[in-house]
């Protein structure tokens, strides 16, 4: 089955693409490589990969219908839409990049998808979509359900949740069947040790306080530790980018079964503090690390945690990597292995 997953050159899309063909499936990457990285797809995926935006409805027509060269004659069945802009502090500072981006790309493709009912000459194709925990905003408990109210505080966080609007919209009207999973904090790296999270610039915790052990003596910042938390520091649930690839192949069979539209969240269930992710890192490498401790960023929540117990029920998924010391080893790992070029979000 043909499948087109946006963004496969990035973070959690490689690790998709991974899983899915270790599932049967023969995916299909488009990515415009602003973050996204070519060797990632054409020597360690090895699958095909195109160069060019979500919002050309050209392209978009040509790879659905399996009029694109690299389809072979054989149309699109499904797709996992991966492909954002995701930093925080720079949707801030230039909003209308990440309106254009991942809301008004987000529409071009999901336009092309219900063409077929538009056009009376068919069925929707289904799309399974990555979403976030930021489309929450700051809770007012914990753990998070897919329930809790959606209050987003930045335009990342409002595009993704626009596109989610979008996507329920077009069940309504279009029939389009939908797979939206929202992610709480990514982490670590295939086991083998061939994929792995580099963004560049890098914000996440984890890949910064390895990078920082990697070079030996150095420092990392802590923001904030006064928190109302049993150390003082911020809470976050630690999801392995693995078993969040295993979930959308789980998610795709779902959908292809049942149709329908269905939000997911995507955790652990289990929060660990800013200080236990230090003290793990240090456990995990054996070296030493300094915490300088700066002041809170605003709208940092003192605590995100997943209530996952319906992506469990419903799909059947349980993560197999589920503590923080394997989320860290693996990526230590991957950290270890020297390679010059990897893979981001």
């Amino acid at each position: 089955m043909k499948l087109l997953v946006t963004g496969g050159a990035g973070y959690i899309g490689s690790h998709t693409v991974r899983a899915l063909q270790r599932a049967g499936y023969s995916p299909i990457v488009l990515d415009n490589l602003v973050y996204g990285h070519r060797h990632i797809v054409d020597q360690v995926l090895r699958v095909p990969l195109v160069v060019g935006q979500l919002g050309d409805r050209e392209l978009i027509n040509q790879l659905l219908s399996g009029d694109h060269p690299v389809c072979a004659g054989e149309g699109v069945q499904a797709v996992l839409h991966f492909a954002a802009y995701a930093y925080v502090g720079e949707s801030v500072q230039d909003p209308a990049k990440y309106y254009r981006n991942n809301l008004g790309d987000s529409l071009a493709l999901l336009e092309a998808l219900v063409e077929p009912v538009r056009a009376g000459t068919g069925s929707a194709i289904p799309i399974v979509f990555s979403s976030t925990c930021a489309t929450y905003g700051i809770p007012d408990t914990v753990p998070i359900t897919e329930v809790t109210s959606q209050r987003p505080i930045n335009p990342y966080g409002r595009s993704k949740w626009m596109v989610e609007q979008l996507i329920t919209d077009f069940g309504t009207a279009y029939g389009l069947p939908s797979v939206v999973f929202r992610y709480f904090n990514a982490a670590g790296a295939d086991p083998a040790g061939d994929l792995g999270e580099d963004h560049t610039p890098e914000t996440h915790l984890i890949p910064l306080v390895l990078e920082a052990m990697a070079s030996r003596g150095s420092r990392v910042q802590v923001y904030g530790d006064d928190y109302p938390t049993p150390d003082g520091t911020c809470i976050r649930d630690y999801i392995h980018v693995s078993d969040l690839a295993q979930a959308h192949v789980l998610g795709l069979r779902h959908l292809l079964t049942e149709g329908g539209q269905h939000i997911y969240n995507l955790g652990n269930g289990t929060g660990y503090s800013v200080q236990q992710v230090l003290d793990a890192a240090r456990g995990v490498t054996g070296r030493s690390l300094v915490a300088d401790v700066a002041q809170r960023r605003v709208g940092d929540p003192p605590a995100l945690v997943a209530s996952a117990g319906k992506a469990q029920s419903e799909l059947g998924w349980k993560p197999i990597y589920p503590d923080l010391e394997t989320i860290l080893s693996h990526a230590w790992h991957w950290h270890q292995r020297g390679e010059c070029d990897h893979v981001n979000q």
